[in-house]
């Protein structure tokens, strides 16, 4: 049986996620980490991307985040994020209007508050979209 490491994803909202883990990948500000079991503790902050969880069967569950907290502990990793969904709950019709409204907000060079949530938004927005990308990418395979 393959070592696993127990993942908790939690938003503002909600729980997204608890279980057992392989691996833990997520976007670090520096770029992109792989947790796996016996990860040497680690706190660092989450640019908005995505989080990669592949459970002891070998799924891979996919989740945008818009930011957040990664914590890594002995027997846990969890992932504080600002806001999160599974791939496969986000609503790509949302997500394309709200990546078209940041792209004209900044195209138009609005207000500074403005210009900084919107460049915020088209984060959050295109990380959801590339999730979108990789759940349909893994349903054809």
């Amino acid at each position: 049986m393959a070592a696993t490491i127990r993942c908790d994803i939690v938003s503002a909202e909600a729980e997204i996620f608890h279980g057992e883990a392989t691996m833990v990948v997520a976007t670090g500000e520096m770029g992109e980490l792989g947790i796996a079991p016996r990860h040497a503790p680690l706190i660092t902050r989450l640019r908005p991307g995505k989080v990669v969880v592949t459970t002891p069967e070998g799924e891979q569950l996919d989740f945008a985040i818009s930011g957040g907290i990664l914590e890594v502990q002995p027997q846990v990793v969890t992932v504080l994020a600002d806001t999160a969904i599974r791939a496969e709950d986000i609503d790509e019709a949302a997500v394309r209007a709200a990546k078209e409204e940041a792209e004209r907000i900044l195209a138009h060079r609005g207000e500074q508050m403005d210009v900084a949530e919107a460049q915020q938004r088209l984060a959050e927005v295109t990380a959801q979209l590339q999730a979108l990308e990789r759940l349909r990418k893994n349903l054809k395979h």
